[in-house]
């Protein structure tokens, strides 16, 4: 019988905003999910659950309470699979994290996973993803699943690398400063029972990659640069008065694991803001990618993301916040995120990039999907992939009007790229 490692761990660095700054009406969780090219077995998906969860302790989690902290405990066993039954991102109350921080669903050939955010990122539950879709291919098929790409032997152990809060690893002992303008938000009339919309853009990846070549820019620029100037055309509506107009700025998410060489399965991202400010006059769509691909360019680099980490590294280890109780931790936290949080951007651009698996899996798997939940305070948000020859952009919103959507695919299909659209709107 195997022995776990590690029953519990102490939250990573940026895990650490997410249980203080989550409230009764939103909680940070992203979807991940696969579709599969015949429906689901859900005895076979349980059983395949109860071993995966064995080799990610980190996420197979609920989230405990303590006197200075939170922490993570891992789950004594597997959570019941559920039969999605409403919404993606379905709320997931405070009490229902402590016993479990993470679900998984299955409806017809689609197979999800929805993860509170203080587990891990992105990239991190994609490799959770592409395990539970090998052990469950080789249990229903009877195949042969070689690891790689991300797909984890679950007959090994969990490995020390992949538990390792890398944010403490890799601080430095220069800080930046978090001080930055303030973006403009976008607003809308809300959903009354909290329904998320989620539209989907499905894209042909060469013609997209061939049009920011064109543009030598790469993709997440590319997209990024569009959705800049989908919300100017916005704010120019709302806010007539050019004076009275604000930065627009789009929250892109740094996977640090390649720039690092960090192999863990937990929080391991920082952001970058890009964008322009419509002040100063009318931007070209060429005009703002080239804003765009500098800002990334300057930001994301070693020695820059180290001075990020120390900043968020050192407020952990300030020696008054370390003995303050758990109660005054929260107000604090949620005092700078509040200040600081959502404020300085329009929306969330998470572009995950082309997934792979191993190759025995791909005759299985027709489509994958990448989900972010809306902000608090911020009613869209956008995550990004690209599965074999598609790329798929969600948006998700709580609100009523689709604005920035429509604007945003009808710019892409103006420059000749073939858009198809899906929504769940009501």
């Amino acid at each position: 019988m195997r022995e776990t490692k590690l029953r519990w761990m102490k939250l990573d660095n940026a895990a650490k905003v997410y249980p203080a700054t989550k409230r009764r009406n939103w909680s940070n969780v992203f979807r991940l999910s696969a579709t599969l090219t015949e429906n689901v077995d859900p005895n076979v998906l349980q059983n395949v659950l109860d071993n995966v969860v064995k080799r990610f302790p980190s996420i197979s989690a609920r989230i405990r309470r303590g006197m200075f902290w939170y922490y993570i405990e891992e789950l004594p066993k597997a959570p019941k699979i559920q039969m999605e039954a409403c919404h993606p991102l379905a709320p997931m109350p405070f009490h229902m994290i402590r016993k479990c921080a993470f679900r998984v669903l299955y409806y017809e050939n689609r197979i999800a996973i929805e993860v509170f955010h203080a587990l891990t990122d992105g990239n991190g539950a994609m490799v959770f993803l592409k395990t539970l879709l090998s052990e469950y291919l080789k249990a229903k098929y009877n195949i042969t699943v070689t690891p790689g790409h991300g797909v984890l032997d679950c007959e090994e152990e969990p490995r020390e690398e992949e538990l390792q809060d890398s944010f403490l690893v890799h601080a430095g002992s220069v800080k930046q400063s978090r001080r930055d303008v303030s973006a403009y938000r976008l607003r809308g009339t809300p959903e009354p029972d909290r329904y998320i919309t989620v539209t989907t853009g499905i894209l042909d990846v060469k013609e997209v990659l061939a049009k920011a070549k064109s543009y030598n820019v790469s993709v997440t620029v590319f997209l990024a640069s569009v959705l800049i100037q989908s919300i100017i055309e916005i704010q120019e509506a709302a806010v007539p008065d050019i004076r009275k107009r604000k930065p627009v700025k789009i929250l892109i998410p740094v996977d640090l694991r390649r720039i690092y060489n960090s192999e863990t399965l937990r929080n391991f991202v920082l952001y970058v803001t890009p964008g322009v400010n419509p002040k100063l006059g009318t931007f070209t769509l060429e005009e703002i990618m080239r804003a765009v691909h500098h800002q990334m360019g300057v930001e994301i680099t070693d020695k820059q993301m180290r001075t990020k980490i120390s900043k968020n590294v050192a407020d952990e280890l300030n020696p008054v916040l370390r003995i303050a109780p758990l109660f005054l931790k929260n107000i604090v936290v949620k005092l700078v995120y509040n200040a600081i949080g959502e404020t300085k951007s329009c929306l969330t651009l998470s572009n995950l990039g082309a997934i792979k698996l191993s190759d025995e899996m791909y005759p299985y798997i027709k489509r994958m999907d990448f989900i972010l939940g809306t902000q608090a305070t911020r009613p869209n948000n956008c995550g990004v992939l690209s599965y074999g020859d598609k790329m798929y952009i969600n948006f998700t919103r709580n609100i009523k009007e689709s604005t920035l959507e429509r604007i945003f695919f009808t710019k892409l299909r103006s420059m000749g790229l073939h858009v198809k659209v899906e929504s769940n709107s009501r």
